[in-house]
């Protein structure tokens, strides 16, 4: 079998599996996994960002605990964890989806505690200052003067996550998920001729998305900093008045 024989006769099933005579994979799956897993992971790490930061002692330490251990712990052993051992502890075994989606919400929420954290703490302290200065309380600095001004600061590594999250679907091989790395290691089982191929053809793919997002970021990036370098008010040219000539 040829390179575009094997593209033509396997590309439907690169993209979306089996589906609709199965369950859905392949590259679909893949987006679908990293997609839900940064949205289910974004409300979760806002808390504890803004727990890392907070002036309570009794909430920034356990907090600090939770997102050093996971930071601190390989996404492969937090899948091993939640595929095998919650099991064992529980008595309900969970298919791969969910299991992997499970173990991505926790592993992104404690890197995106981090990111809340530095943009919280990259503002002047002046902007707090002025806040509290006019009565308002600490949750209330927060929502209406600290997070919609970090928030914007954060969008790029927000970005740069969700590249990181892509990559990290293909840890959901170990577990039988068919996301597109399982089935290009399926693909390449039944032609058995191209490994070169069918491998390039799945960096190509892992590259062109991360690529794109990764300069997505960028753009983001430079636009942020422009805005920032941007003078909150321009002078009013003064407009060229005609004179004319007085008589002699």
């Amino acid at each position: 079998m040829s390179f575009l024989e094997m593209v033509d006769t396997y590309w439907v099933f690169f993209l979306i599996g089996r589906y609709p005579h199965g369950p859905l994979g392949g590259l679909a799956l893949t987006l679908l996994l990293a997609s839900a897993a940064l949205l289910l992971a974004l409300p979760l790490g806002l808390l504890l960002g803004i727990g890392r930061v907070s002036p309570w002692r009794v909430v920034r330490w356990p907090v600090t605990a939770l997102v050093f251990v996971v930071r601190g712990t390989p996404l492969l052993m937090v899948v091993f964890w939640a595929y095998f051992f919650l099991p064992s502890l529980t008595g309900v075994k969970t298919g791969q989806f969910p299991t992997m989606l499970m173990a991505l919400v926790v592993f992104d929420a404690a890197y995106l505690a981090e990111i809340v954290r530095a943009g919280i703490q990259s503002l002047p302290k002046g902007q707090t200052e002025a806040a509290r200065s006019l009565g308002l309380p600490y949750l209330s600095t927060l929502r209406l003067v600290l997070l919609p001004q970090a928030l914007r600061h954060m969008l790029p590594s927000l970005v740069n996550q969700f590249v990181s999250t892509i990559k990290e679907t293909s840890l959901g091989y170990i577990i039988g998920l068919t996301e597109v790395s399982f089935i290009a290691t399926q693909i390449n089982t039944q032609v058995f001729t191209l490994p070169t191929q069918v491998y390039l053809v799945l960096a190509l793919t892992y590259f062109v998305l991360c690529f794109g997002l990764s300069r997505l970021a960028y753009r983001l990036e430079r636009r942020l900093s422009e805005r920032a370098t941007r003078p909150v008010w321009n002078a009013v040219p003064v407009p060229q008045t005609l004179t004319s000539r007085a008589p002699a």
